[in-house]
């Protein structure tokens, strides 16, 4: 048959320790920490795909724009300065606004669940002006 099980259980021991019984080496982070992870991250790619527009088709609003995603993904990332992405493969304004839209959206939603004003502000902002232009180019 089976052999018995000769650790405790899980139930009974620590939640953070190994097999041998040991304190874990992973460093544990607050639920708020992930969540300004994941908001920096999401922002960062809305920046790449901003700074690809631009490339594309130049504007105030993109420079803006560019602008404050950086200033913001600076912030939670603890004033480093995120990397900015240069033109690499030239695609449709469409599938980059599209791309740029469904990005905006997750920000949004984890801007939302940490309460964060200001980035929830921007990245509806950038939904707004994404969906006009994915309105704009697809009409045409």
């Amino acid at each position: 048959m089976y052999e018995p099980i000769r650790t405790p259980s899980s139930r009974k021991g620590s939640v953070h320790s190994t097999m041998a019984g040991t304190p874990s080496d992973f460093p544990h982070r607050t639920r708020e920490e992930e969540l300004d992870i994941q908001l920096a991250g999401h922002l960062a790619a809305l920046l790449a795909v901003t700074d690809e527009l631009r490339a594309l088709t130049p504007s105030t609003d993109l420079d803006a724009a560019a602008t404050r995603l950086a200033e913001q993904v600076a912030r939670l990332r603890d004033g480093r300065t995120p990397v900015r992405a240069s033109l690499t493969a030239v695609q449709e304004p469409a599938a980059l606004h599209e791309r740029a839209h469904a990005l905006a959206g997750r920000a949004l939603v984890v801007a939302a669940s940490r309460a964060d004003t200001a980035a929830a502000i921007l990245a509806a902002e950038r939904m707004d002006a994404h969906a006009a232009a994915t309105a704009l180019t697809t009409a045409g």
